[in-house]
């Protein structure tokens, strides 16, 4: 089969599309013919903490969509043939892994460009508005970075829940787009300088929950934005700066809860954990059209350099998703 490995160093990153067997599924996981899969930045930051050792080469690719080849034998509810949506490793490639506890059946509405954009992004949302930010109606929601695949996803599970959506972008254009969607106020900066204009539009109060997608160049910003007992959630730094002052005064006598949202040190049993509630408390909204992702763009498998390039320059708004060819691959063990 068809496969994108990467190789990341200190300085750069390279892509290199291989030959490679296609693996054969344990007990408990699904071997799913892939028929699309999404970027995810993390994935190609430098110094972010996915890929090990500097220098090594991995199988890329967190989340995508496809039809189960095949099922362990312990795995039951799941058989061949099923359209399934999940997190996983190796995802840019003709066929992957998927543990059991993690795939999902793709609503049927869906098209594999749209499910392949859901797994990832939108159960980080639930992780940070739901199961850590405990997000209720009429609470004010901030995003930093809104535009971002994670971003629009928080967007719009926060609208569901019933909050008022600030959002942060360095794109007035990028900020319009996304009105539609529920974002109540859009402010147009990449500097720690919005503070104020979120202080009034909360009538000083400030918000109940920050989604910090940016990093440490808007964490002191964060706090200051915050209300009383208001929660951080720090999802990632595309900036590059993972240190910030913290206003102990404020987190003192504010209440606040900091938390972090990563699967890095997280075991199989630990991820897997929540998707059954995101199953029956979010999969219902985006079945219903309430909640639709959002692709920016979809390219083919063999553009997976340009769509890396285009995320890496900021151009996008919500998902890029790579879309896997559907001829069968010519590799001895090809389960087809």
């Amino acid at each position: 089969m068809q496969s994108w490995w990467m190789q990341m160093t200190d300085t750069d990153t390279q892509l290199e599309l291989r030959d490679s067997p296609v693996p054969t599924p344990g007990p408990r996981q699904v071997l799913v013919r892939m028929r699309a899969a999404s970027l995810n930045r993390g994935e190609f930051l430098l110094g972010h903490g996915l890929h090990g050792k500097a220098g090594t080469w991995k199988a890329i690719g967190g989340e995508g969509a496809g039809e189960i080849a095949s099922v362990g034998a312990e795995v039951t509810g799941f058989r061949s043939g099923d359209r399934v949506m999940g997190r996983c490793t190796g995802a840019f490639s003709e066929y992957a892994l998927i543990e059991a506890a993690e795939a999902m059946v793709i609503p049927a509405t869906l098209s594999w460009e749209q499910a392949a954009g859901i797994p990832l992004v939108f159960l980080v949302a639930f992780d940070m508005l739901v199961l850590q930010g405990r997000m209720k109606t009429g609470q004010w929601l901030l995003i930093n970075g809104v535009s971002s695949g994670v971003g629009v996803a928080a967007l719009q599970l926060g609208r569901v829940l019933g909050a008022r959506v600030i959002g942060t972008s360095g794109s007035a254009q990028k900020l319009e787009k996304l009105k539609p969607l529920g974002l109540e106020l859009g402010l147009c900066t990449r500097a720690p300088d919005f503070a104020p204009a979120v202080m009034e539009a909360t009538a000083q109060k400030g918000v109940d929950l920050v989604v910090n997608t940016v990093g440490g160049t808007v964490f002191a910003e964060d706090i200051r934005c915050l209300a009383f007992e208001g929660r951080l959630a720090t999802v990632g730094y595309v900036d590059g700066v993972v240190h910030a002052d913290i206003d102990l005064e404020a987190l003192h006598a504010k209440r606040l809860t900091l938390f972090g949202v990563s699967n890095k040190l997280r075991t199989k049993e630990q991820r897997a954990a929540p998707v059954p509630r995101f199953v029956s408390e979010v999969l219902p909204h985006i079945g219903a059209g309430r909640i639709q992702p959002q692709i920016d763009q979809v390219v083919d498998f063999a553009q997976l350099p340009a769509a890396k390039a285009r995320m890496e320059d900021g151009a996008h708004i919500g998902k890029i998703v790579l879309r896997i060819p559907s001829g069968k691959p010519t590799l001895t063990g090809d389960p087809q």
